[in-house]
């Protein structure tokens, strides 16, 4: 009887613990926490340090047709290590670290934490529907202590803000000044004294997350399930008309996107978090992946087919095109685009190639000059083909394709760009996306996918107009955007999430007072080392020459530089900046390092701090911006030196950034 009364004491005991549940998960260096509170709801708070940076986060997956959510335990705690081999990514191997727990729902929606040390993320997990299950809505609430500041990029369609492509600069104001409108990720908040990012990563068979700024913080909101579909008559391109009431469907169990809270305290740690790569599912390319080669590319449509100076009409054609490989083959560049116009965008056919090409006899003019041949389309109609168009070019020796105007995040979408991604690796086909949100893990997943858009590049400045007005009693006359400030912004916030596709490299630079938006012949804001820069400090393995081939060739001492530089690296470091205002990144390829910076309009010293070089002869070659810059954007100085590296003697380089200015420099090591 006494052991019968202790039993029963003991299982009292038991409901009266699953009838409320609280977990603390700690970072593996235990600066980060995260208080879990969860009972028929599960809030959290996430601390740094002693610090509380978020309070009581909602997270809820509200699913149709399931028992109410009652939480009832948590699993034990685990520590998990692992090296993971990152080809083409920031880093060539990572080392992650984490702690996890997992809480229990009685309806099988289960929620994994994970808290790294330079960060925190949760995913649900469907452990028990094995048959057909809807969401109706999901519920994620970022919420701050106080009014910070934050940096949100808005969608740019005001009367349908969730069809857009995912292209925009930072809106920087604090979270009670937010628009009523969604903003895309990532997106930054600045809480003094570390900031937060709120990004995803994994995104399959669901939609992604878009924000809506409040007092305190974020809300997510998710598209819903498209219903209806109606095509733009000019690409071809579909569109939804209407909507389901649910915003995701299924069958069976699944991991559901991670949603990551990257937390930085130097602006420095930035560029280089990887929590979107380490999250992210494995490949799934089997085979080995040896045929994705990352490169540059020769690229037609940002200088509009404008090369001079020729006996035949430039365009869309095959001696324009077998130009452009010549021009490739010549500076060892791998690979050249046909963008739009290769067939005609008005069919939604891209089985049936215009008269002007002959496309076999493309392929193989490429071929004997070592030059690849990469195809524009849009995403709905390489979907709709894609058997067929992977089959027929795969056969045809084209190395992969540029998919442009997805335009939404709804599952549907998703589940489209995987699609794409699955057929195209068993044809061996590489895949720059673009119009599109940015890289959600399937970089990782699918490592064919070697470049992302989602990036208010380079295209932008064609129509960017200029700006009059009056500012603290002071009339301007302005370009309307910003781009030196944006790109000393969006390594720090966008570069988070992965590749970025800019298409650099515009050898007409402006300053700011010169700047004027010009379509045939574009110009670039800030310097013309600020535009070589680019290609140090941009996560990008399929990288754009923007600008013509003729230009190019005139300008042959910096074409010689973009094109002796690697696309994928074995390390990335940022070793200066702060956002918004400058950007300092080096990486390593073997035994050589290269460095990048950039400047916003303001005119800067900086001392590069070289500590990180390991010793020995190095033979640096840099370009700088000219002492004329602020007035001639073109003006630069290359110059040529040897230093011998210690990084016992905290050695320094200093560098004057011009306004909208740069640098770029390669450090060879002396054998």
């Amino acid at each position: 009887m006494k052991k019968l009364n202790i039993a029963t004491i003991l299982l009292l005991g038991a409901r009266v613990c699953y009838a409320q549940v609280d977990a603390t998960l700690a970072s593996p260096n235990g600066l980060l926490k995260v208080e879990i509170h969860a009972d028929k709801a599960l809030t959290y708070t996430v601390k740094d340090g002693s610090d509380i940076l978020m309070k009581d986060n909602a997270a809820e997956l509200q699913m149709e047709g399931t028992k109410a959510s009652k939480y009832t335990s948590s699993t034990p705690i685990k520590y998990i290590k692992e090296e993971i081999k990152a080809p083409n990514y920031k880093l060539a191997t990572i080392n992650s670290e984490y702690n996890s727990c997992t809480i229990k729902n009685r309806n099988g929606i289960n929620v994994e934490f994970r808290v790294f040390n330079s960060g925190v993320a949760y995913r649900f997990v469907n452990t028990s529907l094995k048959k057909d299950w809807i969401v109706s809505n999901e519920v994620a609430d970022f919420n701050f202590t106080a009014d910070h500041t934050a940096y949100l990029p808005y969608s740019t369609n005001e009367e349908k803000p969730k069809a857009m492509a995912f292209q925009a600069t930072y809106d920087v104001a604090p979270l009670s000044k937010s628009k009523p409108l969604e903003a895309f990720l990532p997106a930054t908040i600045d809480c003094g004294k570390a900031k937060v990012t709120v990004l995803e990563t994994d995104v399959q068979g669901y939609p992604g997350i878009f924000v809506k700024g409040n007092k305190n913080g974020l809300k997510a909101e998710w598209a819903k399930s498209p219903k209806t579909f109606d095509y733009y008559p000019w690409r071809m391109q579909k569109y939804v008309t209407a909507t389901e009431d649910y915003i995701a469907k299924g069958k069976g169990m699944k991991n559901f996107p991670w949603r990551i809270m990257a937390i930085t305290h130097n602006d420095t740690e930035m560029p280089v978090n990887t929590l979107a790569y380490e999250l992210a599912e494995p490949s799934r390319v089997k085979g080995g992946e040896s045929w994705i080669r990352p490169g540059k590319v020769a690229w037609d449509w940002w200088n509009d087919w404008g090369v001079s100076g020729v006996d035949f009409v430039a365009g869309i054609n095959q001696q324009t095109y077998k130009y452009y490989i010549d021009f490739a083959s010549a500076n060892g560049l791998e690979y050249i685009v046909l963008d739009e116009g290769w067939y005609n965008p008005k069919s939604g056919d891209m089985l049936t190639v215009i008269d002007d090409i002959n496309l076999p006899e493309l392929v193989e003019y490429g071929k004997q000059k070592n030059v690849g041949v990469i195809l524009w389309t849009v995403f709905n109609v390489l979907d709709a083909q894609l058997d067929e168009a992977c089959k027929k070019y795969g056969e045809m020796g084209i190395k992969g394709f540029k998919v442009d105007f997805m335009d939404r995040y709804d599952q549907e979408g998703v589940d489209m760009i995987y699609r794409i991604a699955d057929r195209c690796a068993k044809s061996k086909l590489m895949l720059d996306y673009h119009g599109i949100f940015a890289p959600q893990g399937i970089n990782r997943t699918y490592p064919n996918v070697i470049n992302f858009e989602s990036v208010f590049g380079m295209e932008e400045v064609k129509w960017t107009a200029r700006e009059k007005g009056t500012e603290n009693g002071k009339s301007y006359d302005r370009p309307s955007k910003d781009m030196p400030t944006y790109d000393v912004t969006f390594p720090f916030i966008r570069g988070m999430a992965g590749y970025v596709d800019y298409t650099p490299g515009g050898m007409r630079n402006a300053t700011a007072a010169d700047f004027q938006p010009m379509y045939y012949n574009p110009m670039t804001m800030g310097t013309r080392c600020h535009q070589l820069a680019c290609y140090i400090v941009h996560d990008s393995p399929l990288t754009m020459l923007a600008d013509n081939p003729t230009i190019y060739m005139k300008e042959k001492e910096c074409t010689d530089f973009i094109a002796s530089l690697p696309t994928v690296y074995d390390e990335m470091r940022c070793i200066g900046g702060k956002m918004g205002e400058y950007i300092i990144i080096a990486r390593r390829n073997g035994k050589d390092w290269y460095v990048g910076g950039q400047t916003n309009w303001d005119e800067r010293n900086v001392d590069i701090d070289l500590s990180f070089l390991p010793k020995g002869k190095y033979n640096v070659t840099q370009f700088t911006d000219g002492i004329n810059a602020n007035k001639a954007a073109t003006d630069y100085l290359k110059s040529t030196q040897t230093i011998n590296a210690d990084p016992n003697n905290n050695m320094k380089m200093a560098v004057r950034m011009a306004s909208g200015g740069g640098f770029a420099m390669k450090l060879t090591l002396a054998e």
